[in-house]
């Protein structure tokens, strides 16, 4: 385990509702819990060599990898492959791992066919759930009998990102298609193809597309295609913007900046007009999960091909290196 643990990749995080906890999966089934308020409020005589290290790690029965997280208020969902399960937190932050309080089964037309659920979002009245996965549809689920009411079909290849906001939701591909949804209709009604546009094609890295988020007038999204800055009604690229990456695999924005990271050596906070405002050093290769929240505290953290997750609390620079081993 030493050795696998070195070649870690953690591919997904969340916070749980009260703030107090950090979630993070990997690619072997592991589930870690850290204890933010221990971290970010060390007692200086209880402290000690571990206070960086997880408070629990638990390992899903199937140890297949965890491709996404999010919370609500009673449960961790966690999407893995063929399935998406919730936890009920009490349980959960236990040393013991007990059976998931539910799970929903993805639909497969085969026994040996995999689908991965690489992306959820949560909408905001926390009563539908969004999967988007690697059978090229994102299916929606209502959470209070578990049940897939409904699947948005049109990508052509696995799905890498989901989003929504205000009644809309946009899906990123590996068709190099990056749609958008009325939830109300449950179709798409409008679509990008970021590697038609000369300015940010990048043919060498792919047309495949990462990442992407919507505001209230922009959209941002990244992949092969060069990160860049679209407005909502248009659908015009307006800023392309000019950082060191090989491929973005997370977007989104924060106080009137776009943060982005990816196959780099930094996690980026650039303006809308395209200036990097901070670059922040990563711990991994790549980067494959950001996120961050400002109550109780200001915490951002970033993850990725490493057994190593940077905290911040300041958004500007690295406070710390948590140790997912």
């Amino acid at each position: 385990m030493l050795d696998k643990i070195l070649y870690n990749t953690v591919l997904c995080q969340t916070f749980s509702r009260c703030g107090k906890y950090l979630i993070a999966g990997n690619i072997y089934g592991q589930i870690a819990i850290f204890d933010l308020d221990r971290i970010l409020n060390p007692v200086a005589e209880l402290l000690t060599v571990d206070f960086n290290k997880p408070k629990h790690i638990h390992t899903l029965e199937s140890e297949k990898q965890v491709c996404s997280l999010v919370t609500t208020e009673k449960f961790l969902i966690v999407g893995s492959v063929n399935e998406i399960s919730g936890w009920d937190w009490k349980g959960f932050l236990n040393f013991k791992l007990n059976k998931p309080s539910w799970v929903i089964k993805m639909p497969s037309h085969s026994i040996l066919e995999q689908i991965d659920v690489n992306s959820l979002w949560l909408s905001e009245d926390e009563n539908r759930l969004y999967a988007g996965c690697g059978d090229n549809n994102v299916y929606v689920i209502n959470l209070e009998d578990g049940k897939i009411v409904s699947t948005f079909t049109g990508h052509e290849d696995y799905i890498h990102s989901v989003h929504g906001k205000n009644q809309q939701l946009i899906t990123a591909g590996e068709d190099g298609y990056v749609l958008l949804w009325d939830l109300r209709m449950g179709k798409s009604h409008n679509k990008l193809e970021p590697h038609d546009n000369s300015k940010v094609s990048r043919p060498d890295i792919g047309k495949w597309v990462g990442s992407a988020t919507l505001s209230d007038d922009w959209i941002v999204c990244g992949g092969g295609p060069r990160l860049s800055l679209w407005h909502l009604r248009s659908l015009d690229a307006v800023t392309v913007f000019d950082i060191p990456d090989h491929g973005i695999h997370v977007s989104f924005f924060h106080d009137d900046c776009v943060v982005a990271g990816g196959a780099a050596k930094h996690l980026y906070q650039l303006s809308y007009s395209g200036e990097v405002k901070v670059e922040l050093p990563v711990s991994a290769t790549t980067v494959y999960s950001a996120i961050l929240r400002t109550q109780p505290h200001n915490v951002l953290t970033i993850a990725g091909s490493s057994p190593e997750i940077d905290l911040c609390t300041t958004f500007n620079y690295r406070d710390q290196v948590l140790h997912f081993r």
